[in-house]
């Protein structure tokens, strides 16, 4: 999909717009984990979320290939709109973004106040995807895709920036949304010569690349109710499983409840606010603590962009304490 000198060249393109995030070792994670843990913080991006690297590398490549383009569309439950109206409003690029009804009052506000237009439609991510492309084809816009190699170019920083950095990881836990995040994970890994084992995270109520794993082609569902909505897909990407195939050891499924704990761990051991799909791979760590004894363990948070009034529905709700257990 690339090599390392095009890794190298697509990292020049985001550290242009934002710092490197930071990997942290967190004492009380590890003391839970019974493992040495490195997170990596891609909930301290400009838009609180790794695709923000994305976005900045497909339209950097799309402005230098296409510098006519009129404007461009596509669909999301929040943190890829995002990615694309702040990278849309670095080179004056009109952003279309079409999201489901009910879709994060927050996340919507943050895409329209980095400039794009907002457009509700659907009961689900799938449902507005597929409005967004017939959008595209009657406006003349260009149509950025959920998945798309240069998507999966520029999130694959995170880990160049990671795995630079932790060379050493024996196994490092990856949320998978659409497959940009964990794609990237591997192929960095592999031009890098690295051993780390990846691990994919889903939501059992969304689990449509769990499936595809399991057998080995693309398996779609019919739902994605999942809480966590950077997980919420029902149709995965051909291209992403190929990959994730290929470079993944397996896919652990949580539930929004192993996921709720785990926002709770984050905020307690390390006082983050992870989102649903950034607690996911901490939730999976969690679920196989017995497999991590002693081993080194990266863990992707990947966005921390939550609702307040979800996350004080979900995650805190009246009852339990900060630490995950039943008040007295």
């Amino acid at each position: 999909m690339f090599d390392l000198a095009e890794l190298e060249r697509a990292h020049e393109t985001v550290t242009a717009a934002m710092p490197p995030t930071p990997a942290h070792a967190w004492p009380l994670l590890a003391r839970r984990l019974g493992a040495d843990v490195v997170v990596k913080h891609e909930n301290h991006t400009p838009t609180g979320a790794f695709k923000v690297r994305g976005g900045l590398v497909y339209l950097e490549r799309l402005t230098r290939a296409q510098p006519r383009v009129a404007g461009i569309i596509s669909a999301t439950r929040g943190n890829h709109g995002q990615s694309l109206a702040f990278a849309g409003h670095r080179h004056g690029l009109p952003v279309t973004i079409y999201v489901p009804h009910g879709n994060s009052v927050e996340k919507n506000q943050a895409m329209h106040a980095f400039g794009a237009e907002l457009v509700e439609h659907g009961e689900d991510f799938q449902a507005a995807r597929e409005e967004a492309y017939r959008h595209a084809e009657r406006a003349g816009l260009h149509i950025v895709p959920a998945f798309h190699p240069d998507l999966v170019l520029g999130v694959a920083t995170y880990a160049l920036e990671l795995m630079r950095n932790a060379r050493d990881l024996d196994v490092l836990y990856v949320p998978i949304g659409q497959g940009s995040g964990i794609c990237g994970c591997i192929l960095a890994r592999d031009l890098l010569g690295l051993s780390t084992e990846i691990v994919g995270v889903q939501s059992t109520l969304a689990p449509s690349y769990a499936l595809s794993f399991a057998a080995r082609s693309v398996v779609n569902t019919n739902s994605s109710n999942t809480l966590a909505d950077g997980m919420a897909t029902r149709n995965p990407d051909a291209q992403a499983l190929a990959i994730i195939l290929k470079g993944a050891s397996r896919i652990v499924q949580v539930t929004d409840e192993e996921i709720a704990d785990a926002m709770r761990v984050y905020w307690t051991d390390t006082h983050n606010l992870a989102e649903g799909a950034g607690a996911a791979a901490l939730a999976a760590a969690l679920q196989e603590k017995h497999r991590l004894q002693g081993r080194r363990v990266g863990l992707i948070l990947s966005g921390g962009n939550i609702d307040f009034e979800l996350f004080r529905r979900w995650v805190a709700p009246e009852g339990v304490d900060t630490a995950g257990e039943k008040a007295a």
